[in-house]
């Protein structure tokens, strides 16, 4: 039982965890030299990144177990690991630099890179994990600090208030999730992945404990990514959250989320397609339709990209929802699909974020859209930037990458034979033009004072919009970079 550590393949984790450690002890012994721990930060993400483009062509796996024949293990690096990782590790690294500046201020220097950091690395491991103990341990590691992030803002009470909600909502799912992998364990007698989905492709596995189990299961990942019933937490925390704190959860945790749900699906329950995949399509079209309408009404720039982040969750949901045939093949590019959507939300969204964050800088913001008016004249590229995001997040050129993020989930829900989440799809993107479109005009119309805003961009703030920015131009000019994953031959399942 005696099991072997393969240190190249925990490599990423175990350097975001040691740059966690260093960066705190240095705030301790070193403090208010923001600089330095953002560089340590950032440097340890880089770093990160570079260990997972290697393993793109080494798969690994460790902490093995073969008692009864073929191997299980907990931690298995291949091509849907190292994707999922680079997500974390990119949005991870454009915070980072987001948040040199803000953390000069309201929120404690040390303590806020420490906490993104840890909860990077419980992203890292949520990837790479392939049994439900591993995969709920670093759902909770990304979790945690999150709380501390969203209530270490110095604000007043409403910091508190959004850390609260944030937490309550996120105890009662994952009490939920931890329920039912006691039922599948109750059934299965296993924690591993391909052995639970061995013991439920049995006849006798399909009982209606299994069935209880699969779908609790999925609590505390709808959580994270914000779906429908477990949404409620998404508006208040980001509204009461450091606007860095909220580009962190509206996409490394997401992408977290995302993570441990196709990982879960498509690897444990793929015989019980035909219970997860009904329930995940109308919990796609309620929760996009609840994120876009509710967003038709915000004022708010955070709000309104919180509510947007809750549609954007329904959309990444379709792909699963679609996945009605049990044969693995369509399941397989299904959620391939789910992970390319995932990797072009995010960097648009980093975009949007980005400028958001240069404007809260501003002087008397509201935090209105009503600030944006009359950017492109104060500040063209942040301008650009933004206007890029929100025509890219709408599914719009010359934001051409969300334009192929909505037509590859289109074309996944019309593969799995679910015409009517097309439908939805398309109606739902009619209902978020309105919005999205209302606020990048607002961009170019004059402003109503003489006297333009005056913007401050730190070079860390510019630096981590360019990255977002170029990375949003190069999907839309070489979408297959991608979309390439979503095809069933390139699939990461397949």
């Amino acid at each position: 039982m005696a099991q072997t550590v393969d240190w190249l393949a925990v490599a990423p984790p175990v350097v975001l965890a040691v740059a966690a450690l260093v960066v705190l002890l240095l705030d301790l012994w070193w403090p208010g030299r923001a600089a330095v721990s953002t560089a340590v930060s950032a440097g340890a993400a880089a770093v990160a990144l570079a260990a997972v483009g290697y393993l793109w062509t080494d798969p690994r796996a460790t902490f093995c177990l073969s008692a009864d024949g073929a191997p299980s293990c907990s931690y298995v690096v291949n091509e849907l690991t190292v994707v999922l990782q680079g997500v974390v590790l990119i949005g991870t690294f454009v915070v980072l630099l987001l948040s040199h500046s803000d953390t000069a201020g309201a929120m404690p220097v040390g303590e806020t890179r420490f906490l993104l950091l840890a909860s990077a690395t419980g992203a890292l491991v949520l990837a790479a994990g392939r049994d439900l103990a591993t995969i709920v341990v670093a759902l909770e590691v990304v979790s945690l600090p999150a709380f501390a992030l969203v209530g270490l803002w110095r604000a007043g009470r409403r910091d508190a208030e959004a850390a609260l909600t944030f937490f309550l909502v996120s105890v009662v799912s994952i009490a939920v999730m931890i329920y039912g992998i006691s039922l599948i364990y109750g059934v299965t007698g296993a924690i591993h992945l391909d052995r639970i989905a061995a013991a439920l492709a049995e006849p006798e596995g399909r009982t209606a404990a299994a069935t209880a189990g699969v779908v609790l299961t999925l609590g505390g990942l709808l959580f994270k990514i914000g779906a429908v019933p477990f949404h409620f937490w998404v508006p208040d925390t980001y509204d009461g959250a450091p606007v860095v704190v909220a580009a962190y959860l509206s996409v490394v945790s997401k992408a977290a989320g995302i993570a441990g749900l196709v990982i879960v699906v498509g690897i444990g329950f793929p015989s019980y397609a035909d219970v997860w995949a009904p329930l995940l399509a109308v919990l796609a079209v309620v929760t996009m339709t609840l994120g876009n309408v509710a967003a038709l009404r915000q004022r708010s720039a955070i709000r309104l990209l919180a509510w947007s982040s809750v549609a954007h969750a329904g959309y990444m949901l379709v792909p699963l929802g679609a996945s009605v045939a049990a044969d693995g093949g369509l399941i397989g590019a299904q959620l391939s699909t789910a992970v390319a959507y995932l990797a072009l939300y995010a960097v648009i969204n980093l975009a949007a974020f980005g400028v958001v964050s240069i404007v809260a800088r501003s002087a008397e913001p509201t935090g209105a859209i009503e600030d944006y008016r009359g950017l492109a004249w104060a500040k063209p590229a942040a301008a650009v930037a933004l206007g890029f995001g929100l025509v890219a997040l709408a599914g719009l050129p010359p934001g051409v990458a969300g334009l192929w993020a909505r037509v590859v989930i289109v074309d996944a829900a019309v593969a799995g034979g679910a015409t009517w989440l097309a439908v939805a799809v398309v109606i739902n993107t009619a209902i978020g033009l309105v919005y999205y479109l209302r606020w990048t005009v607002l961009l170019f119309t004059p402003a109503r004072t003489k006297e333009p805003r005056t913007y401050r961009v730190p070079m860390t703030s510019g630096v981590a919009v360019g990255i977002a920015l170029a990375a949003g131009l190069a999907f839309s000019v070489l979408p297959q970079l991608v979309l390439g994953l979503a095809g069933e031959s390139a699939g990461l399942f397949g």
